[in-house]
């Protein structure tokens, strides 16, 4: 369904769990003051907060090496306000359903946002930083979780997916299912820069063989890798588990994929250094079977529904309330 609301809506409609921890600016009883960017109901959105929310917006894209342009910024305040204009509204539509949020709910949401630092000292900063309180903090949060449970009760409790439903769609989306060739194997590694000198080499080169020539007597390959591997798969006898083709270096890949199941490889070189390997099982390239991804289909089925719904009730929300736009473009400051 398309939605005049833009794809940056979806952070509040399909990430509510985003929204309870994220500091929505909006989250506050008490509206800072200042020139209004919108209006919900009488509700003001300020310029003040609009700026806040896409300065922080910005600087996450910048983290993700994304910059943005002045065009893409005009566009992004836009649809930033309509992100805010749509949590608005479904946290007034939350009051008018009589949503009641516990005092318990807010605190188990606000354990479980300080367990994400170190200490409460970093906690103390994030506030700090953030300009908040924990008071503050805790009407965020009462306010998402307000949304939340509407969502919840209004639309998510209704969603049904059937299985003629899931069976149409992963009969339509076979592909999505294909699961290449794989392997699954051990190794051992002996560690040598590739810029090493010829001495070295040859003290790795001997220090493998001497391991082979065990492994040969019939010592145990997981004993073995825990004792001289130099990957960090040692500590689990060098096991890597099981990978397809293109994961791994191209030396190390042809050797596995050639062995059969137990069978152990001779001295392999690739820039790591040096290697031997066991392959302890293959997977065929196959189509996964429709009752392993089942599961997976219904939860799919189950978001896509409720993204679809939740804009369809916004949008209706939006239609029947008054909302008053006074979009002011004016640069935002952005680091980096």
């Amino acid at each position: 369904m398309k939605s005049k609301f833009g794809t940056w809506s979806m952070t509040i409609v399909t990430g509510l769990a985003i929204v309870l921890m994220t500091l929505p600016v909006l989250a506050a009883e008490k509206k800072p003051s200042g020139d209004p960017a919108a209006k919900v109901n009488g509700s003001v959105i300020t310029q003040k907060e609009l700026d806040r929310e896409l300065s922080r917006a910005t600087e996450q894209l910048l983290q993700m090496g994304r910059p943005v342009s002045d065009t893409q910024l005009s566009e992004m305040r836009k649809r930033m306000l309509d992100n805010l204009i749509a949590y608005e509204l479904l946290y007034q539509e939350s009051k008018k359903k009589g949503v009641k949020v516990t005092d318990a709910a807010v605190d188990e949401k606000m354990n479980e946002l300080k367990k994400q630092y170190p200490d409460e000292a970093e906690f103390k900063t994030m506030l700090s930083s953030s300009n908040l309180t924990e008071a503050d903090l805790k009407s965020h949060m009462k306010r998402g979780i307000a949304v939340e449970q509407l969502v919840d009760r209004e639309i998510v409790q209704k969603i049904t997916v059937t299985d003629k439903e899931m069976r149409a769609y992963y009969d339509s989306n076979l592909d999505r299912f294909k699961q290449p060739e794989q392997v699954k194997a051990s190794h051992i590694l002996i560690k040598v820069d590739p810029e090493a000198d010829e001495s070295e080499k040859g003290k790795a080169r001997k220090q493998i063989e001497t391991i082979q020539k065990k492994v040969k007597k019939g010592e145990d390959f997981e004993a073995l890798a825990k004792e001289h591997s130099g990957c960090p798969s040692s500590t689990k006898g060098g096991d890597l588990g099981y990978f397809g083709r293109g994961q791994m270096v191209k030396p190390f890949e042809d050797t596995a994929f050639a062995l059969k199941p137990g069978q152990v490889s001779d001295i392999v070189e690739t820039r790591f250094g040096y290697h031997l390997i066991k392959v302890t099982d293959k997977k065929p390239a196959m189509t996964v079977p429709f009752e392993e991804v089942k599961e997976r289909i219904s939860e799919r089925q189950k978001q896509q529904q409720v993204r679809e719904k939740v804009l369809a009730y916004v949008e209706d929300l939006r239609g029947k309330a008054k909302v008053e736009t006074f979009l002011v473009e004016k640069p935002v400051e952005k680091s980096g």
